[in-house]
């Protein structure tokens, strides 16, 4: 399993409505196979600058892979990612197996 976030700030320039259409394209990311669990998310917490994040899980390595590399995925990050965010992190993150402890 994969838990797949990105935590971002949008561009000065975005309206509400550009802002909305964002979200809205966002969530065609979840046609692509193997996204589960896909969560948006609006920051509440004054401990960080980062305004809103994405949320998403993918069962195997090669479904991520594929996600990162699928078109509908790609069009986004060209039409509304690099148009939209000023600054971002991204984590992946994978269980700790229970043996480890």
């Amino acid at each position: 399993m994969i838990q797949h976030s990105v935590i971002f700030s949008m561009k000065e320039n975005i309206d509400t409505a550009r802002l909305k259409q964002f979200f809205k394209a966002a969530v065609e990311l979840t046609n692509i196979p193997g996204v589960i669990n896909f969560k948006s998310w609006k920051q509440v917490s004054k401990k960080n600058a980062f305004q809103y994040g994405l949320s998403m899980e993918f069962t195997t390595h090669e479904q991520y892979q594929q996600y990162n590399h699928h078109p509908t995925h790609l069009a986004f990050i060209n039409e509304q990612w690099i148009p939209c965010v000023a600054d971002f992190l991204e984590i992946d993150y994978e269980p700790i197996a229970a043996d480890f402890f």
